[in-house]
Parts: C-alpha cells; structure tokens; sequence
C-alpha cells in the first residue's frame, strides 16, 4: 500500500522533473544546514540587528532576481537550460562553506548575494525545464512536486543544523554543508534537455529581450505586478526566527520551528499544486494570499509560545499554497516560446521587491516594534488580496460574454 502511493505521488510527472526535484532536495539539504543558523549568527555572534538581517535576506533575493530574467531570456534564445542550471548550482555549493571565514555582517552579505547569484543563473531555466518536460494537465503537480522534494531537503538540513550546532559550533557546520551541495551538482548530469528547447523557433535567436516583454500577455504582466506588490509585505521566515528567539527560546529550538515550517510545506506542496491542475491556479493563490494576512495580523495581536508554534504552521501552509502555483500560472500564461522570459521576468520582479521589503522590515522592527512589521504585511496583504479578487472577477464576467 505505501509503495502504491508513492508512486501515485510521482504519477504524471516526467524524469526530469524528478531529477530536479533531487537536485533541489540535496541543494536545500546543503542550503538549510546554513541559512535559519544566519539570523541567529547575524545577530549573537556578529553583533548585527534585525536591520542587517533584513538587508542581507533582500540583497540576496535582488540580486538573484537580476540575473534570473536574463538567464530566463538567454535560454530561451539558445534553447538550451541545463548549462544555466549546472552553473548555477555549482556556485551556490561552493559559497556555503566560505560563510566558515566572515568576521562580520558585511563578509556574510558578500557571500549571500554570491550564492544567490548561482540561484538567479539557474531558477528560470530549472523551472522552464519542469514547465516543458510535463504535460500541461499535471504541471502544477510538477511544480509542488519539486517544490516538495526542495521542503524535504530544508527539513533535513534543519534538523541537522539542531543536532549538529551543539557539536561542530556554527563554523565547522558552514563547512561541513559543501558535502551535500557537490551531491546536487553531479546528479544534475542525469538531466536531459527538452526536445522542443533545441528545435522549436529557431529563429527566435533574433528576438531581443525588450521584444520577449512585449509579447508577455497582459494577463502575465498584471499578475507579476500583483505578486511584487505583495512581496513587498512578504517578510521571510527570518523575522519569525528572531519573534521566537525573542521569546526566550534556545536557537535549537528556533531552528526545530523553522524545521517545522518547511515540514508542512512539504507535505502540502504537492496536494496544492494538483488542486491547482483541476480547480484552476487563481483560487489557490488568492487563498495564499488571505492566509499569509491572517497570519500577520494573528502575529500583532497574540503573543506567547502557542500562536509562536502556530505562526510557523501558517506560513508553511501559505507558502505552500503560493510557490509552486505561481510559477504554474506564469506557465500557463507564458508564449510557448518564451516560458523562460516569462518565468525569468517573475522571479526578477518579485525577487527584487524583497529588497525594499526585507529592509521595511527590518526598520519597523527595529524603529517602532516587531508589531510594525506585521501591521504593514497585514496592510500589504490587503491591498494584493482587492487587486487579485478583482482581476478574477473581471476574468469571469469577460468570460461569461
């Protein structure tokens, strides 16, 4: 009977989809051995604020986003994505360990934005791969599938962050991350290139990247323009670790939280995405949304261990419910041609809107209170919740005539 459903799991999605969802298991294994620990070294070994943290989570993002439309339009015009991808992962790998050698905040920022580097080279064409390696009826399962096997790894990083911080200290685990990070690399090599990547459009060589915005459907464009506003108030899981360091708790126990978060992320991953396959992608994002709103103003109004425990729940179901299904609905609304483009331009708007936000974040933290911080992603959530709903109720009565 389990055998039966894990292979109902992987039903409907193609090799590749589930060598990349390796990929990124070993990647985050490697990744969540290091990051949840930043926040906490950030802040008790550096001597750095809720500032810093803020600036170095959304440098990073930013600049990743401003390489992911670039290799998201280059592979489209070469028609080749597993070079992105190999290239991309490698750096990422090889920066973990050099977080060994920072002697403060600054030194970490350089590193993070080099590894995210490695993550703008890679996302846009990764996703393409999986959007044109599967059938359309199943893409969203593709996604939350890779999306899944990416949670698992974060769970198992963070677990042996909590078991190994104790043992190795925050350095030699930094190092240690390297071991995991190569694994990905090498199963990359199993990867194989779409057919339609090499031999459709050919001609699409002459197509400039202004030329590839230009044809992005309105509907794309509207919706990339929802999902930045929103980031904008998407403050990261790392503004939930410091609430609950705040409250007294040990860093293992902050890092068993977050390991907590991407353990309900995991499981859910895939369930959302086949939702999204039969009941369309738009509800299932729009809950996301409304969730993560609830969950900030949950976040100003109680306080203690309970709602802590809680808070860490909800953003793994909203996160969930919003990251494979985005990345299906920028797919679907993508020119065949141009998917990498068009997934490419997402992550750059949205990745560069993290930016702004981690650093709004981290001055309502340390200028007003933690409270400020989740007013304004109650505020922001809001605004993308009445932006969404009326774009889909617009969509029905167009529809209907």
């Amino acid at each position: 009977m389990f055998q039966n459903q894990k292979l109902k799991i992987f039903s409907g999605v193609s090799r590749n989809v589930i060598i990349l969802g390796l990929v990124s298991l070993f990647t985050d294994l490697s990744s969540q051995m290091v990051f949840p620990l930043l926040p906490l070294y950030i802040t008790t070994v550096l001597g750095g604020t809720a500032v810093a943290v803020g600036v170095i989570e959304g440098a990073a993002e930013a600049t990743a986003s401003l390489l992911k439309v670039v290799s998201g339009y280059w592979s489209d015009k070469i028609k080749k994505r597993k070079p992105f991808v190999f290239f991309g992962y490698t750096l990422s790998a090889l920066m973990k360990p050099l977080l060994a050698f920072a002697g403060n905040w600054f030194s970490v920022l350089a590193v993070r934005v080099a590894d995210r580097i490695g993550k703008g080279l890679r996302d846009a064409p990764r996703d393409t791969i999986v959007a044109e390696s599967n059938n359309k009826a199943t893409l969203g399962k593709a996604y939350g599938l890779n999306r899944a096997m990416d949670g698992l790894g974060s769970v198992g990083g963070a677990l042996l962050a909590v078991l190994l911080l104790p043992i190795l200290g925050f350095t030699n685990l930094f190092k240690l991350a390297i071991i995991p990070g190569i694994l990905a690399v090498l199963i990359i090599f199993f990867v194989q290139e779409p057919v339609q990547s090499k031999n459709k459009n050919s001609n699409n060589k002459k197509i400039s990247l202004r030329f590839g915005f230009s044809q992005l459907t309105k509907e794309l464009k509207i919706f990339i323009l929802i999902a930045t506003i929103f980031t904008l108030g998407n403050y990261n899981y790392s503004f939930l670790m410091l609430r609950a360091q705040s409250q007294g708790l040990s860093n293992q126990a902050v890092i068993m939280l977050y390991a907590l978060f991407y353990l309900v992320y995991m499981f859910l991953s895939t369930r959302a995405g086949e939702i999204s396959d039969k009941k369309g992608r738009q509800p299932i994002i729009l809950a996301g949304y409304i969730i993560f709103t609830l969950l900030s103003l949950g976040l100003y109004f109680f306080n203690g261990l309970t709602y802590t425990i809680i808070s860490f729940i909800l953003f793994g179901i909203f996160f969930a419910l919003i990251d494979g299904s985005q990345r299906a609905l920028v797919a679907d609304l993508a020119p065949e041609e141009l998917k990498g483009t068009a997934l490419g331009a997402f992550h750059t708007f949205t990745g560069l809107a993290a930016l702004p936000a981690g650093y709004i974040a981290g001055q309502l933290w340390v200028s007003f209170s933690p409270k400020a911080t989740y007013l304004f992603g109650t505020g922001i959530g809001l605004i993308s919740i009445l932006l969404f709903y009326s774009i889909l109720k617009n969509n029905k009565k167009t529809n209907k005539t």
